[in-house]
């Protein structure tokens, strides 16, 4: 008995000493590549090693027509792995615009917008592609972060995973218009009014969240150009974070989350993607 827990006491010593206390996330978007041939993603993404991450949290706009045709949605598969529980994609316009959004639940066993909790640390994923036209997906969706935010109690995190600039007006925020490549300043979290934007029905209920002592931290992937990454806490300690592709730009970014499992935080950095690829390395 002595010799089993022995045994077991240098199993979880060297799973310490090897980081598998520790797991990490990558996040992109905007990656679509307009003067590349065939699937328009950009190619250093095609040669970038994933299996160091324990979930790839995509900010959309993968190909400038991703779900097109359904051989585009079987490649971004074979790169991504959509069916991976882990996997969470946000749908750009570019990515939506074609429709076929039963091709996205095909490969991903999900509805465009959903949550999920894992590690203690839950997930929303948003479509915010969605119109008020189709009253009864934008009321569900709205749904989904009403019930997460209303019953949320043992995640130490809220991440809310989107593609467009929401958050216009959020209090110690600059516009949107001033670093990502969309400001839907009049986007409609759901049909009772026209009133329901972000700031107005979404960013009331995150401050909740964060009330009852749990971080949130909003991230969008509608970036790339100019500035290059996005970091700034609102006055009501929300973080909000983003970054994007931009056409090959050597200056590219992509945002890394480190999570520690045993002091369960969490922590995020944004590294050069060229840099990642030249080492194939985990970034330390």
């Amino acid at each position: 008995m002595l010799r089993k827990l022995a045994l077991l006491v240098l199993l979880s010593t060297i799973g310490r000493i090897y980081g598998q206390d520790t797991v990490m996330y990558f996040f992109t978007g905007h990656c679509y590549q307009v003067d590349i041939p065939g699937y328009h993603i950009d190619e250093r993404l095609k040669q970038l090693d994933f299996s160091p991450y324990a979930g790839v949290w995509l900010g959309g706009d993968l190909t400038t027509g991703t779900m097109l045709t359904y051989n585009s949605i079987q490649y971004i598969d074979t790169l991504f792995d959509l069916g991976n529980p882990e996997t969470h994609w946000a749908l750009g316009n570019h990515d939506a615009r074609n429709g076929n959004w039963e091709w996205y639940e095909e490969f991903t066993g999900r509805k465009t917008y959903y949550a999920y909790t894992s590690n203690n640390i839950t997930r929303i994923i948003l479509n915010t592609n969605i119109l008020p036209v189709n009253c009864e997906m934008l009321n569900e969706e709205y749904k989904i972060i009403s019930d997460v935010c209303d019953t949320i109690q043992y995640s130490k995190y809220l991440i809310l995973i989107m593609h467009h600039g929401l958050w216009h007006d959020v209090p110690d925020l600059p516009n949107p218009s001033t670093y990502a490549f969309s400001d839907l300043q009049y986007w409609n979290a759901n049909c009772d009014s026209v009133n329901t934007s972000f700031v107005e029905v979404v960013y009331p209920k995150l401050v909740e969240v964060k009330n009852k002592g749990i971080d949130v931290i909003c991230v969008m992937g509608d970036m790339g150009s100019n500035p290059k990454t996005f970091s700034q806490m609102s006055v009501d300690s929300i973080q909000f974070l983003g970054c994007g592709l931009d056409q090959g730009d050597p200056e590219d970014k992509v945002l890394i989350f480190k999570y520690d499992k045993v002091s369960q935080v969490l922590t995020w950095g944004f590294h050069n993607i060229d840099s990642l690829l030249a080492t194939q390395q985990f970034p330390k």
